[in-house]
């Protein structure tokens, strides 16, 4: 009899700024969210500055810790452990949407299945930014979690208003307020179930750099089976830029 075939391996990509506090919620992830056995390869890019929680998150017997580099356009191919699940800390200084549109074909390339997209927010920043607030928006238009983070000394109506800003949008996604790098539940965080608005992972093969071609003499019943438009944070006008740019990350990083 044949064998089983192996389980896709579970990734969960986590966008974010940096110093918000995201390495310290995978550590909590994965030591108390994980079943007993259950191993973690944490993916951090070489943009981030060295933390203290990278000798605990090196420490727990279940769980390996690897440096990445990002090459605009394409995510770095990497060998991932059999069975591991697979925390995907993004480049905190590169333009969110370029690698969340490189995800997917990684994804594929690599037999290894999204579980969830998670953002985390620092609270001081984007309060003290608010010019950011399209970028923390795009971010969070993919993310089935957003994490509250470093909500110290921020206005209680100012963090009321961030959230009540979403729910009027009827965005699916959890929001949860981590104190002290830990979370109050993190099974709820971990499950797979989607509650992202995007739908771009959730439809069929990539289809970046594919033509696709139409019949104009198809009935227009049949458009029913067609995949969805491209999410609207892909687009690009005739000159190659994106028709929703987001304010460049690091230029506010630096000055902040």
């Amino acid at each position: 009899m044949a064998a089983d075939p192996q389980p896709k391996r579970l990734v969960y990509f986590i966008l974010a700024t940096p110093g918000s506090g995201r390495r310290e919620i995978v550590r909590d992830l994965v030591e108390n969210g994980l079943a007993d056995g259950e191993r973690a390869l944490v993916l951090v890019p070489d943009t981030d500055a060295a933390n203290p929680v990278d000798a605990r998150l090196a420490a727990l017997a279940n769980a390996e810790v690897r440096r990445w580099t990002w090459a605009s356009p394409d995510l770095p191919a990497t060998e991932l452990p059999a069975g591991a699940t697979v925390f995907f800390l993004s480049d905190a200084r590169a333009d969110p949407i370029t690698q969340l549109e490189a995800l997917k074909p990684w994804l594929e390339r690599h037999g290894a299945e999204l579980a969830r997209i998670f953002c985390v927010v620092d609270c001081q920043l984007a309060e003290r930014q608010p010019v950011l607030a399209p970028w923390f928006e795009a971010c969070i238009h993919f993310s089935d979690v957003v994490f509250l983070t470093k909500r110290t000394g921020v206005a209680n109506k100012w963090m009321s208003d961030f959230v009540k800003h979403f729910k009027e949008e009827s965005f699916p996604c959890h929001f949860i307020h981590v104190k002290k790098g830990a979370i109050p539940n993190p099974a709820l965080a971990l499950d797979p179930t989607p509650r992202r608005i995007s739908q771009y992972f959730d439809y069929g093969e990539s289809l970046l750099d594919v033509e696709i071609e139409t019949d104009g003499d198809e009935d227009d019943e049949d458009e029913g089976d067609m995949d969805p438009p491209l999410d609207s944070y892909f687009v690009r006008n005739t000159a190659g830029r994106r028709e929703r740019e987001l304010p460049e990350i690091s230029k506010y990083l630096d000055a902040d």
